[in-house]
């Protein structure tokens, strides 16, 4: 649940009928906006994370996640996974590198999951790991006015792309990261407990704060999948588009095999792309997508997410769609009822914090 629940209600926000989950401060076409060519603050300070230290930790890491740990200087940070032997993605981190020891930051309520995973391929090693979940409340600040921001509000010294630094406001330490947030160029902030000022502060700068229904338009016009939402433990990460946490020159970890024949060989069997859809009809996870074969319906693909295109002025999702049938402009219907969705381009692209993504 979000740590900044109370705050949100405060301010009128309109979340889940639970309150764990923030949809809109009730403009989602201003959000959207923001994200596009202001700034955006979006709350994920249900986000939990992970502190690995020890002599050992390092070589540890190196050895088993998807991406280079090993040779980072502290202050660097890299987007990784956990793979299972098969290849498929088991838990999905932010891998941040301290004098200390590493910072895993990893999705709502999985810090204890990845802490059991990692230590099963934990023996003799010299390497510790604590749930460190009770000092993170990460926010997320994308857009092109988000670098110029921060620099107003904590001075010029902001981390560039793949690095991670500390900073203060009004003399507590707030952490400072950038690295990209579902396909999204974004900066990243974490002042732990005090969540809730560190937000007040970046909206009396100028940040405009949004929810999911905002988010979800920018990231599925940028093809950004998220954990739990279009990815799942079936997944590989070539699949999802997340060429970007995986190494195919590092040797040797869980999964590299089958990562490396997927690479050279291809035979991917699914392959996560966008549809436009011809009504702007909320389409359900897991929906199935047909198309006709000769007279024959055929299931070749699932809707992973559903959200408005303000690009498009339409309907549009992300999912996954069969080999052999990802040609731009093949047409699906969706599920049993009449409406149809087409393969498109993915309207946006990425852009490195600052500067504008592609129109």
């Amino acid at each position: 649940m979000s740590q900044l629940a109370e705050l949100h209600s405060a301010e009128g926000a309109r979340t889940t009928a639970d309150g764990m989950v923030l949809i809109t401060y009730g403009d989602v076409p201003a959000e959207y906006t923001a994200g596009r060519e202001s700034a955006l603050l979006l709350d994920r300070t249900d986000d939990t994370a992970v502190r690995v230290t020890g002599s050992e930790a390092e070589a540890f890491l190196h050895r088993i996640l998807a991406s280079t740990v090993k040779g980072l200087e502290p202050g660097r940070t890299v987007r990784n996974l956990l793979l299972s032997a098969k290849g498929k993605i088991l838990h999905s981190m932010e891998l941040e590198r301290e004098a200390e020891g590493f910072r895993l930051v990893t999705e709502a309520g999985r810090a204890g999951e990845l802490i059991q995973a990692l230590d099963m391929y934990l023996f003799s090693e010299d390497v510790q790991l604590v749930d460190d979940s009770a000092q993170s409340a990460p926010l997320v600040l994308t857009g092109p006015a988000a670098g110029p921001l921060l620099a107003q509000l904590f001075g010029g010294d902001l981390p560039g792309p793949g690095e991670h630094r500390s900073a203060s406001l009004a003399g507590h330490p707030v952490r400072m990261a950038q690295r990209p947030f579902a396909a999204m160029p974004a900066f990243w902030l974490d002042a732990g407990p005090r969540a809730a000022e560190l937000w007040r502060a970046l909206t009396a700068a100028g940040a405009v704060p949004g929810g999911v229904a905002a988010l979800d338009s920018l990231r599925v016009e940028a093809g950004g999948a998220l954990w739990g939402r279009d990815v799942d433990d079936n997944v590989y990460p070539q699949e999802a588009r997340w060429d970007d946490a995986f190494s195919l020159d590092k040797g040797c970890y869980i999964g590299q095999e089958v990562v490396a024949k997927i690479d050279t060989y291809g035979g991917l069997n699914k392959l996560l792309m966008g549809l436009r859809l011809d009504s702007d009809d909320p389409v359900a996870p897991g929906t199935r997508l047909f198309k006709d074969d000769g007279g024959e319906w055929r299931d070749l693909g699932v809707v992973t997410t559903w959200a408005y295109s303000f690009a498009l002025d339409g309907g549009m999702a992300l999912g996954y769609i069969k080999r052999k049938h990802q040609e731009i402009g093949t047409r699906f219907r969706v599920g049993d009822g009449p409406q149809t969705a087409t393969l498109v381009e993915f309207p946006r692209g990425c852009a490195e914090p600052g500067q504008s993504s592609p129109p």
